[in-house]
């Protein structure tokens, strides 16, 4: 899969690590997953800039002869800006990645409530 420079930045895209234009789009902040900034795939289609239009793609160019498969496989995916982020299944994989939290009102190496009883 051939990926083409972008004159995008992942802090363009996003912003503390989430896609803010997206309603309800899941933070990746402390999950260790790097937003990504939008590529140019080997169809010089533009995937991950929310636009959702490109001259090329096959999309703006459909026919009854174009074959619904040239749109499948990976180079059609954005990593991190991906409507598939939004559904349970990814929002619990990115929980699991999230180090565990303690109460907002504990510090975080002492225990403090020692002896208060």
């Amino acid at each position: 899969m051939e990926r083409k420079q972008n004159k995008f930045s992942p802090k363009q895209v996003s912003l503390e690590e989430t896609m803010p234009h997206q309603i309800n789009a899941p933070s990746f902040k402390g999950t260790g997953i790097k937003m990504e900034a939008p590529f140019v795939n080997q169809y010089g289609v533009t995937i991950g800039d929310s636009k959702y239009t490109s001259a090329n793609s096959p999309l703006e160019n459909w026919s009854k002869d174009t074959d619904p498969a040239i749109m499948s496989g990976p180079e059609w995916v954005h990593p991190t800006n991906d409507i598939g982020w939004n559904t349970t299944e990814n929002r619990e994989l990115l929980e699991t990645k999230r180090p565990p939290q303690g109460s907002p009102f504990m510090h975080p190496t002492i225990d403090v409530s020692v002896g208060t009883d």
